[in-house]
């Protein structure tokens, strides 16, 4: 034997009977092989099956004054706590539908008296190695289930801080900050939420949706990582020729997200959304959009929730060729452009949460420390 192995305790068995005789008997059987507590009534019974630590297995009477055996049975198989410590009915009571009832509230035995001593102790102990063996299981599935949802943290941690810095890395490029992905995330998951009280969105935006929308965001403009510096970083009207070029990170930004999904050999939620957004947020509700000037319920609902969102942080945010334009003049313009820029029902929503859309732009505010290293980065990249 190991000597650092320590003995292992005896098992603590609650015996609940309201005659002394019966308490004396039963434990002088059990006392020489476990630790035994004795009960007079349901009520101490139940104080001692809620102590810490509780009892491994209670032998319960059934006909005792004021609360009896059943009821006890029933008030311990209701509390989390006592629910999955094993009963055995210790009683006179020998009729059919008495044992039923005793089984059907729970109970895993019923043993009628006189008892045959040596056949309760191959009963308790039988109950016991259940018990053992049922408790190693479900510590094993707790265990099991904390290291999984372990992992998925992990996972989804790794899946964030990819996503992030994919997104950052194309605004490098870009005169817009890393605060326009913030807000911009924060903008479509405040109108998703505002949008789902609606009976025309209510099945699509549910909570796992959202939380999708929101992981997928960052990645609308991820397309403009193909774009030239000449074209992305132009302070001045593009050229018509320039805003063809500009206009396919759309489906720059879609393709890289489906090529990054096809190498990992499975389709993934969030990339899916990714895509749409990618894709589509520059399409209008009129039909006048790109890439491919879809029209009205044709468009995404993700990408018609980011267009709107992009838009009111494109007119609100400074950047190092202007400057942001007051929150009720973005309003006015996104009002404006209801029915054909945007989806009406969105426009709606986002009048009733503008405040909210202000409060998170001045959450994210760029600083002017950012907006100088992004004046100092485009006249670098300019004049190369």
């Amino acid at each position: 034997m190991n000597p650092d192995t320590k003995p292992q305790e005896p098992a603590t068995i609650l015996v609940v009977d309201d005659t002394p005789a019966n308490l004396s008997l039963m434990t002088g059987l059990l006392r020489d092989e476990y630790k035994v507590k004795a009960a007079i009534d349901g009520e101490k019974a139940l104080r001692i099956a809620q102590a810490i630590p509780p009892p491994d297995l209670i032998l319960l009477d059934i006909m005792m004054p004021g609360m009896d055996g059943y009821e006890v049975c029933r008030q311990l198989k209701a509390d989390p706590a006592t629910r999955d410590i094993p009963v055995i009915f210790l009683t006179a009571k020998s009729g059919v539908e008495d044992e039923k009832m005793g089984l059907d509230l729970g109970a895993v035995d019923y043993i009628t008296k006189p008892i045959s001593p040596p056949i309760v102790m191959a009963r308790v102990r039988n109950h016991l190695i259940l018990k053992a063996s049922a408790d190693f299981l479900r510590d094993k599935a707790e265990f099991l289930e904390r290291e999984v949802g372990k992992r998925t943290a992990e996972v989804v941690a790794i899946q964030d801080v990819t996503i992030l810095a994919m997104a950052s890395l194309a605004e490098t490029r870009d005169s817009d900050t890393g605060n326009h992905i913030r807000r911009t995330q924060h903008y479509v998951k405040a109108l998703a939420l505002k949008l789902r009280e609606q009976a025309r969105f209510a099945s699509w935006l549910d909570d796992r949706y959202v939380a999708m929308l929101f992981k997928s965001a960052p990645l609308h403009d991820i397309g403009k990582v193909g774009i030239p510096d000449r074209i992305l970083l132009k302070p001045g009207k593009l050229t018509p020729e320039e805003f063809e070029l500009m206009k396919t990170h759309t489906t720059l930004g879609r393709d890289a997200i489906h090529s990054a999904e096809r190498q990992l050999g499975m389709p993934v939620e969030f990339l899916t959304l990714a895509k749409e957004i990618a894709y589509s947020h520059q399409e209008k509700w009129d039909g006048s959009g790109y890439p491919e000037g879809l029209q009205g319920e044709a468009i995404p609902v993700s990408a018609r929730m980011m267009a709107l969102a992009d838009v009111y942080d494109a007119l609100i945010s400074r950047r190092v060729y202007k400057e942001g334009m007051p929150h009720e003049q973005a309003v006015a313009l996104i009002t404006e452009g209801r029915g054909r820029h945007f989806d009406p029902d969105m426009v709606d929503a986002f009048l009733l949460i503008q405040q909210e859309f202000r409060a998170i732009a001045q959450r994210y505010v760029d600083s002017d420390a950012e907006l100088e290293l992004k004046r100092q980065h485009v006249t670098r990249v300019m004049s190369a």
